[in-house]
């Protein structure tokens, strides 16, 4: 046999030990998806990234417009508020949530315990990238020419009349992969809502891990997979739409 010959066997042997580890993890994966609840804990997850996205878009949109305001008061608010949660780790906003606000003071959004920390996990993760968001906005602003807020003052229009029909529809459309970016991050980080007892993914793959620690690279693959799954598609729409609806000049 020759060199070639030998390789050739060598490649087939590799080929076919994988091919038995796929099949091994994939009876793996199917017993531990048997085994635990892994399709509804990443249903919370897609949950909190859903109504933390909506909120902190929302709470974004009127930090930038504070920050762009001709207001100095407004512009300092949105620029504090910016700077100080945006170096705050998202770790210790959640457990300020659950410690300081719900331990405390007994803030309470409802009588079931999993919906009154869903709750809080889905305000702090609106919070934390709501600055996120206001920064991604800003930067669309930024894009706009100034001589378009200028004809719009021109001819009457105030300032919140020009940046809701003239400087937004403009500002949304450019910041479209920021904006796509941070969706990802946010996605990636609801796995901190584990802090706030939510039984999400990451909290799920932790009690994986602790009573089949026999199966940790396997639990790790399907996770990780899982993960995959939901943020591929995002970041592709976000590609998709920033090359779709670029405002031409």
């Amino acid at each position: 046999m020759g060199p070639l010959g030998y390789v050739s066997a060598i490649l087939c042997a590799a080929l076919v030990f994988a091919l038995l580890v796929v099949i091994a993890y994939t009876l793996r994966l199917r017993a531990l998806l048997s085994k635990y609840d892994v399709v509804g804990a990443f249903m919370t997850n897609i949950e909190l990234t859903l109504w933390a996205a909506i909120g902190s878009f929302v709470l974004g949109t009127v930090l930038a417009l504070m920050r762009i305001s001709p207001v100095p008061s407004l512009r300092w608010v949105g620029t504090a508020y910016v700077h100080t949660v945006r170096n705050t780790p998202l770790t210790i906003m959640m457990t300020f949530a659950i410690l300081g606000v719900w331990t405390q003071f007994q803030l309470s959004f409802s009588h079931d315990f999993d919906t009154n920390f869903f709750v809080y996990a889905v305000i702090a993760l609106s919070i934390y990238h709501s600055a996120f968001i206001c920064e991604a906005i800003r930067s669309g602003v930024n894009t706009v020419p100034k001589g378009q807020a200028e004809a719009a003052r021109a001819i009457g229009l105030g300032f919140f009349d020009t940046a809701r029909l003239v400087i937004f529809p403009q500002a949304l459309r450019g910041a479209i992969t920021p904006l796509g970016n941070t969706l990802i991050a946010l996605t990636k980080n609801s796995t901190v809502a584990s802090v706030a007892s939510v039984a999400e993914a990451s909290g799920l793959m932790k009690s994986m891990i602790e009573f089949d620690a026999n199966m940790v690279l396997a639990i790790f693959i399907m996770f990780a997979m899982g993960f995959v799954i939901i943020v591929v598609p995002i970041g592709a729409l976000t590609t998709w739409s920033s090359r779709k609806l670029a405002v031409k000049r």
